[in-house]
């Protein structure tokens, strides 16, 4: 069993945390930062996590995003609301990681969606990320409080919640008035299916186009959107029933 890290936020929070200002003066301040500080506040997160499963004693992979997006080629304003640039040290820090652990980055994914593909190649790990998101990926997810089992009908069931619901934390708004308690309850009245998702944004003036858009930035890619380049996600059968 491994341990697979959404590896961003970590170090994020962890150079952030590090970083201190010098107030020169004269309009002049400068952010530093502590490298040996930023690597411990890692360490000590990486410790934590593993600490839950001492039992497995479990090897651990790193898991970063690109610095490009595959996602910004459907929808040019996915995530553009995050322009601030990363914390000092931040690129520093995971050239040491890379020393010290196995890391993976995949050209033009996010972390989540290589942990996705990772995760359906190679069952029987454990996904470690506080991200809802991760939710659609049958198998073990550590949520940073409790470790659930995901089933692949689960997994489905979210993505669809997801298409309608959307994330404004990622800059993609689903269908407009719908948010996940209403995506649910439409779900659970007409079924798990496209054609709900089609009827929810037919029901706002918005074709299936702009359906298929926001279910192709909420979908996390596994194995079977991925075959060393992306496979956007088209509706099938299993999500028409």
């Amino acid at each position: 069993m491994k341990l697979l890290i959404d590896a961003d936020y970590i170090v994020y929070k962890a150079c952030a945390a590090a970083e201190d200002e010098i107030n020169f003066g004269d309009d002049v301040i400068l952010v530093v930062s502590k490298f040996s500080e930023a690597m411990k506040n890692v360490e000590r997160d990486l410790t934590r996590i593993k600490t839950e499963f001492m039992w497995d004693t479990p090897d651990m992979i790193l898991f970063f995003s690109d610095s490009k997006n595959f996602r910004k080629k459907i929808y040019a304003d996915y995530k553009g609301h995050r322009n601030r640039k990363k914390p000092c040290g931040y690129r520093r820090v995971i050239t040491e990681l890379g020393k010290r652990y196995e890391l993976i980055r995949l050209p033009e994914l996010e972390a989540d969606d290589a942990m996705g593909i990772y995760a359906t190649e190679h069952p029987g790990n454990i996904i470690v990320s506080p991200d809802k998101d991760m939710r659609q990926i049958p198998g073990k997810l550590y949520d940073m409080k409790e470790t659930v089992t995901i089933d692949p009908e689960d997994g489905r069931r979210w993505h669809l919640i997801q298409s309608l619901a959307g994330d404004q934390t990622d800059g993609y708004g689903g269908c407009p008035g719908i948010g996940v308690k209403r995506a649910v309850t439409l779900f659970d009245e007409g079924g798990y299916n496209w054609d709900v998702v089609v009827k929810a944004f037919a029901d706002k003036d918005l074709g299936e186009d702009v359906a298929l858009m926001n279910a192709q930035l909420a979908r996390i890619l596994t194995k079977e959107n991925y075959d060393g380049h992306v496979i956007p996600w088209t509706p099938t059968a299993t999500t028409s029933n």
